[in-house]
């Protein structure tokens, strides 16, 4: 019985991390703001709030990943004293 249990968790969760990979970050964060409500609020019972606080967990990853993935993307233009014009990464100095 207990490899049953197991076996449903691990569906459910693998069904609730491809959910998760499939929002956007706004979504995601909306989510992510609504499950710390709950949790703030002390509403929701300790089981479902292990089982919501995981969530959050999954959904705090994916915004990360998200963030993490636009800040690469992000390039400042500069102007040089010639005034030519180029690209870089918007970490560099």
């Amino acid at each position: 019985m207990a490899s049953e249990e197991k076996d449903i968790t691990s569906a459910q969760a693998a069904i609730i991390q491809e959910e998760i990979s499939n929002l956007n970050f706004e979504d995601a964060l909306a989510a992510l703001e609504d499950i710390v409500q709950k949790l703030e609020s002390g509403s929701v019972s300790l089981e479902d709030s292990i089982d919501i606080y995981t969530r959050g967990t999954q959904l705090k990853a994916h915004c990360d990943q998200k963030l993490s993935a636009a800040t690469s993307r992000i390039e400042k233009i500069t102007q040089s004293k010639e005034g030519v014009l180029s690209t870089s990464s918007f970490d560099e100095s």
